[in-house]
């Protein structure tokens, strides 16, 4: 495989001679195999010849080893070729250029690894301490796994927090030192955070005073922010916006097909952003024009009609502009390896698209496309009963805040009787 990417043969050989050439033409096949462009094995190629040639200098006899230097050539080669002083954010970039790749090779050749995954390798908070508590919250609690990330992220900052502070027992726990936690994570999340936060400690707290490993039950010490119910207006933007929003997208390119394709699909039936990267092609009944949109947040399905615009922009992506592949999801990342678009990019197609329209919301991304649905279906007077059903709420409650936006009918009620009796 070497030879298809690597013309002289005395480069190839270089690379054989290596003690990890093994390794490195292995993952050259899962480059390919993955479809990345040659120029990026040109660039990934001499780097890990260079880093085994680091490990083998610093004592390295097997590539199970390997892992233990990567940080550290790392940071020796920023130190070596970093000619001008680089900033943080720079640095940072830089130091991921180099550490990918290494990390990758690993997770290749090594089986089982799974380091240089953000977040993979993290052991959970706690887990000395209080064993049992995530098994807990499956068992017990029927937590799912978005729920447990979330979890593991809130308790993972609470103890560093006690560490920083010098507190190792949950015993010493004291509220004094919720109450300072509390505060200082205030000053960098909003309420839903915050209130995300103080539900995660409640119940953590709840449940190691019931192990016994806190002396009193510290759950009244924790006061969540008060969020009241439809305090906040829906953000969204105007149906003439969302024409300068898609007219701002360059349907030329692939990348330009497959986001035109998902911006639809979120303002035409507003679906949230982990609904529109499950899709899959076969979700798509062509014969009878349906688009099936399986396992909802509410936990049902649903089934609309396929918008002759929507299956046209899906159609054209997928003969033009999508990787050739054997996933099933229907969008896929440009750029290799080919896998399935996340939710988190899906939010940052709209979150970039809006921005390069110059359209001013307030923390846009795709959930400003659907709150655009619901304002368009408010606009067109339909029962705020067939708004929910269409959106997938799963009470009323969830669609009683967009009669804020009901402009008309607000109007009507403040031209009422009331107002005529003055």
């Amino acid at each position: 495989m070497l030879e298809k990417f690597f013309v002289r043969p005395t480069t190839v050989d270089r690379i054989r001679a290596s003690w990890i050439g093994e390794a490195i033409e292995q993952y050259v096949v899962w480059l390919n195999d993955k479809g990345y462009a040659a120029r990026s094995v040109f660039q990934r190629v001499p780097l890990l010849v260079r880093f085994g040639e680091y490990a083998r200098e610093n004592g390295a006899t097997s590539w199970e080893v390997l892992p233990e230097h990567v940080e550290r050539f790392v940071e020796d080669w920023l130190a070596e070729n970093g000619k001008l002083p680089l900033v943080n954010e720079t640095r940072n970039h830089a130091a991921r250029s180099i550490r990918g790749p290494i990390y990758q090779l690993l997770r290749v050749v090594l089986p089982g690894y799974s380091g240089g995954i953000r977040g993979r390798c993290l052991p959970r908070p706690f887990r000395e301490n209080v064993p049992e508590f995530f098994p807990y919250l499956v068992r017990e609690r029927g937590l799912s796994k978005e729920s447990l990330v979330q979890y593991e992220h809130h308790l993972r900052c609470f103890e560093a927090y006690l560490a920083k502070i010098g507190i190792l027992s949950l015993g010493e726990l004291s509220p004094a030192v919720l109450s300072g936690y509390v505060t200082s994570r205030g000053q960098a999340l909003g309420k839903a955070s915050m209130r995300r936060l103080c539900s995660v400690l409640k119940i953590f707290l709840q449940y190691v005073h019931r192990e016994g490993l806190t002396l009193r039950d510290l759950r009244p010490c924790i006061e969540p922010p008060q969020q009241y119910r439809h305090a906040d207006i829906p953000r969204s933007i105007t149906w003439s916006e969302v024409g300068r929003l898609l007219e701002s997208l360059d349907c030329r390119s692939p990348v330009g097909k497959r986001d035109y394709a998902i911006l639809l699909l979120l303002v035409t039936y507003g679906l949230r952003a982990r609904e529109v990267a499950a899709l899959r092609v076969d979700d798509i009944d062509w014969r009878h024009e349906r688009l099936h949109v399986p396992e909802r947040k509410a936990g049902h399905s649903t089934t609309f009609p396929l918008s002759p615009i929507v299956a046209e922009a899906i159609v054209d992506y997928l003969k033009e502009g999508r990787p050739p592949t054997s996933e099933r999801a229907i969008f896929l990342r440009a750029m290799a390896p080919h896998s399935s678009v996340t939710h988190g990019a899906i939010s940052q197609v709209a979150r970039r698209a809006i921005r390069k329209a110059g359209i001013e919301v307030f923390h846009p991304g795709s959930h400003t496309l659907r709150h655009t649905c619901v304002q368009r279906l408010v606009d067109s007077h339909f029962l705020l009963k067939t708004i929910g059903d269409y959106m997938g709420h799963r009470t009323a409650v969830a669609t009683g805040v967009y009669a804020k936006i009901d402009v008309e009918a607000l109007r009507e009620i403040a031209l009422g009787d009331g107002e005529a009796m003055l």
